[in-house]
């Protein structure tokens, strides 16, 4: 996909970053394929009726509430073990006939093309992302007037739909049609209606990581280190000898935050990010079949929505693929520090670095990990 996941949906990804979390919504007009391409009609026709999809992978609303699971899905076995909450094709058209909007739930787990923007748009913000997609019939509401505790993007992908969107100074009305995206804060009411058209659209959740929890996260060690000790008897009669011995303790507890190293919280920080995401390896497969036979003139090229962080620990180099750290030779460095510059290379490209034995285990391991693909 040219071009960044926050420059598809806000535009200047520059600016917009420098006002993000700012009370007031913001729209941006893209080029509409791109976005329809993420999900058209025909996919989500292709996911409810040809996929086997299972709850909680989808959901359905009518009139504001969420219909019980049993309303339309059904029971089978596979290799004699029974599975429950299949998609009934069937009924859920039926339900979607009558009016009731389908939620295609985390989106990001199962459709490749919603996969490689989410894990973009991660990388862009250093936050969480999550994406749901909605079909709704013409004429129809799914839910009533609500907010949400993360911010959102919103683009629409098929037909058009009135949004209600609540802001200090009342509700305004927004007409969201294909390449028109929209950003919501957190907290902002809003409800959206589906025009004389089926609808579909996405809407990416952003879970936002806080200066509260990254403040709670550095300090937990040092509260960790609080003895663990009963309250002295008596404090109920005397408070005050309580108080005076708390506020030593605080004291010191204040001497170790003031000594604390913020460079490596932040990193740790960065670390925790860098390796808990879920992997994403479309068409490891093939890459997998093809890593032995890499020679020094194959064309490789970095895996989107992959990063590569590199972290020195003494003589040794962490390298963070997002979903797993992997340790490698700290002489490594400079070709590490390569393969971060290119796009595409060639382990031929390396030869500068590292002998052609070296350069050629070091970029299979990497296509293994799933850092680089075998380019087309």
């Amino acid at each position: 996909m040219p071009g960044s996941a926050l420059d598809l949906l806000s535009g200047d990804a520059q600016a917009f970053l420098t006002k993000v979390w700012a009370s007031r919504v913001h729209l941006h007009q893209a080029d509409p394929e791109r976005l329809v391409d993420l999900l058209s009609l025909d996919d989500a026709d292709t996911l409810l009726t040809s996929s086997a999809i299972r709850t909680p992978s989808i959901r359905i609303a009518k009139d504001g509430g969420v219909l019980p699971e049993s309303s339309f899905t059904r029971g089978a076995t596979l290799a004699g073990k029974q599975l429950t909450g299949l998609v009934d094709s069937r009924k859920a058209l039926a339900l979607f006939a009558d009016g009731a909007t389908i939620v295609f739930q985390g989106l990001h787990r199962y459709w490749p093309p919603i996969t490689r923007l989410v894990a973009e748009l991660e990388l862009e913000l250093g936050h969480p992302c999550q994406a749901n997609a909605y079909l709704t019939p013409p004429g129809s509401q799914g839910f009533a007037v609500h907010s949400d505790s993360h911010d959102v993007f919103v683009f629409q992908t098929a037909g058009s739909k009135l949004w209600e969107v609540h802001g200090p100074d009342g509700p305004d009305e927004v007409r969201l049609e294909p390449g028109l995206s929209m950003y919501l804060p957190t907290g902002t009411p809003h409800a959206a209606r589906a025009q004389d058209t089926v609808s579909l659209h996405v809407t990416l959740g952003i879970n936002q990581l806080t200066w509260r929890g990254l403040v709670q996260r550095t300090l937990a060690e040092v509260a960790q280190a609080v003895p663990d000790e009963h309250l002295p008897a008596g404090y109920l009669e005397d408070p005050s000898g309580l108080a005076g011995e708390l506020a030593d303790r605080l004291g010191s507890l204040a001497e170790q935050i003031r000594g604390l190293d913020t460079t490596a919280a932040v990193e740790a920080e960065v670390r925790r990010f860098l390796t808990t995401r879920s992997p994403r390896l479309a068409g490891g497969l093939h890459d997998v079949l093809a890593a032995d036979a890499i020679d020094d003139g194959t064309r490789l090229r970095r895996r989107p929505g992959h990063p590569c962080v590199l972290h020195t620990r003494g003589e040794r180099l962490d390298v963070l693929l997002g979903d797993r750290c992997i340790d490698v030779p700290g002489w490594l460095r400079p070709a590490m520090d390569d393969v971060r510059a290119r796009p595409e290379l060639c382990p031929g490209d390396l030869a500068e670095h590292l002998d052609p034995q070296s350069r050629l285990v070091l970029c299979r391991r990497l296509v293994r990990e799933g850092l680089l693909e075998v380019a087309p």
